[in-house]
């Protein structure tokens, strides 16, 4: 029988999605497309469930993550789910979460000794100038602790610009953190894609002229780059803590080495994909098939021969 695998993504016409399903198809394995929020779950000892669009859902090998943001809640009770039943994933519910959440994410990774910009929180009004002052002079960077894809973070170049931000974040009843700007990086960042226990592939994204942010959909331009030793080992440490088997690890260069800057448990193919060459949906389907117990991938090589 061929490999069941499960896909929970809301759009199947995205670029990702259908990277993964063709990867998928050419190992042989059936793919299906679950959007999370049409998922019912039935929770009751020894008898899980999970219902999509009314009809019960057969029994899956293995299920892949594609959650995005906005569904983060629902998304990861769904893959829960299916975790309670027994089907593999590369990223569990909770590792996703983990990653979601910036601050519990950099707490994490700074436990274990990965570098990143000096960082803080804190709630009170009282307590901005503490906030400031651990993170030290003007630039600071004031981002929303669960913002994504560049949004929600603000450069403020002086230390009045850093309090009207965190005023108006404050006022928004946001959740923020304040870190220090690392000005040598100069608008560039590395993304590291994580697979398994390796980058499988990497590279630098530039801010758009104007920008400290270098995301690609917001003008960025990437291109190949080679990383050290360092970049790498930290970047795998990264995700493996957060228990993450796929992962685009942000890193900044510094004048003290890598610094860790985000952690995306559900990363985009395309631009990477384009800046690299390598066939990243395939490294990513070969790592969710070697985590099927044996019986399956033991069907799928006599069927071969």
């Amino acid at each position: 029988m061929p490999t069941k695998i499960a896909l929970l993504s809301r759009n199947p016409a995205l670029y990702s999605t259908q990277r993964l399903v063709e990867a998928a198809r050419e190992r042989g394995c059936t793919v299906r497309v679950l959007d999370p929020l049409r998922c019912a779950l039935r929770v009751a000892p020894g008898a899980f469930e999970v219902r999509y669009k009314g009809a019960v859902l057969p029994k899956f090998d293995a299920v892949i993550p594609r959650i995005g943001h906005s569904v983060t809640f629902h998304g990861t009770a769904v893959l829960r789910q299916f975790e309670l039943m027994g089907v593999a994933t590369p990223s569990s519910a909770d590792a996703i979460l983990r990653a979601r959440d910036k601050l519990r994410c950099h707490q994490t990774l700074a436990a274990v000794g990965i570098d990143l910009p000096v960082t803080a929180f804190g709630d009170s009004p009282d307590d901005t100038s503490a906030l400031l002052d651990m993170v030290g002079p003007a630039p600071h960077v004031v981002k929303l602790n669960e913002g994504t894809q560049g949004s929600g973070v603000v450069l403020a170049q002086n230390e009045s610009a850093s309090r009207s931000v965190i005023e108006a974040f404050r006022g928004l009843y946001a959740s923020f953190l304040v870190q220090e700007f690392i000005g040598e990086a100069k608008g560039a960042d590395l993304r590291c894609f994580v697979v398994g226990d390796r980058v499988v592939a990497a590279m630098q994204r530039h801010a758009a002229p104007g920008d400290f942010r270098a995301n690609l959909h917001r003008g960025g331009k990437a291109a190949l780059v080679r990383l050290t030793e360092a970049e790498e080992t930290v970047a795998v440490k990264a995700a493996q803590h957060l228990g993450l088997g796929v992962a685009g690890v942000d890193l900044l260069r510094s004048r003290r080495g890598p610094l860790l800057l985000e952690v995306n448990s559900s990363p985009g193919l395309e631009g990477i994909e384009a800046a690299s060459g390598v066939d990243i949906g395939g490294a990513i389907l070969d790592h969710v098939l070697s985590l099927v117990p044996m019986r399956t991938n033991r069907r799928r090589a006599v069927r071969k021969t």
